[in-house]
């Protein structure tokens, strides 16, 4: 089955919890459609996951962060945060994942609330955010390996000639660095219970501190 009519078989089109000026097309039930997607992770891109409800709801409430600002969403799942982006004034927003479904989704989930987002695919952390203003990176440190090659990606962003503001939305992920970012907000964001096993997490939204 292709990847968007994948995506449009087992997702509905909802309002996210956090950021309900957002819809996503989102799955009901998580252990069900990742055993159904036949990948060692879970299905990102199903799912409005803490981290990028959080990030998302900063951008929409500081809109100045990203506007007329070419903004490159990392790691973009279901394209949630690219979307708030947009929403909020960015002049380009750029959507990466590696995953084809998550390329579909982001697709689709653009489509939904009528803005345009640019699909990059494939690993792009051997790079720099080259020609980015702004790097946001939601729920992205879900892991050791990753969080080992996300953290030099968004130093380059940050210490490279544009000079990148970086934006992480993290939901207190045992991986993220915390002592390497500066807090900007906390939130308490409603999460699936089978997902999170709980209803309800905490997610901050965090800055790099200076080099």
């Amino acid at each position: 089955m292709p990847p968007e009519e994948f995506v449009l078989a087992h997702t509905t089109p909802t309002p996210v919890p956090m950021v309900p000026e957002i819809v996503l097309h989102s799955a009901a039930e998580a252990m069900d459609l990742w055993a159904l997607t036949e990948r060692e992770q879970p299905p990102f891109w199903a799912f409005p996951w803490a981290g990028g409800q959080a990030l998302a709801r900063y951008v929409l409430d500081h809109p100045e962060t990203v506007r007329d600002q070419t903004v490159l969403d990392l790691a973009s799942g279901s394209g949630l945060v690219a979307i708030a982006a947009a929403l909020a004034g960015a002049a380009r927003v750029i959507a990466n994942d590696v995953d084809p479904l998550s390329l579909a989704a982001i697709a689709l989930n653009a489509q939904a609330n009528n803005v345009h987002i640019e699909l990059l695919e494939g690993d792009q952390l051997a790079g720099d955010a080259g020609g980015a203003d702004v790097v946001l990176a939601g729920d992205a440190f879900y892991d050791r390996d990753i969080t080992e090659r996300v953290m030099p990606f968004l130093r380059r962003a940050s210490a490279g000639v544009r000079q990148c503001r970086v934006l992480v939305g993290d939901p207190e992920r045992a991986h993220l660095p915390r002592s390497q970012f500066t807090a900007l907000v906390r939130y308490a964001v409603p999460v699936p219970l089978t997902l999170e096993s709980t209803d309800t997490r905490p997610a901050t939204v965090w800055t790099p501190n200076p080099p």
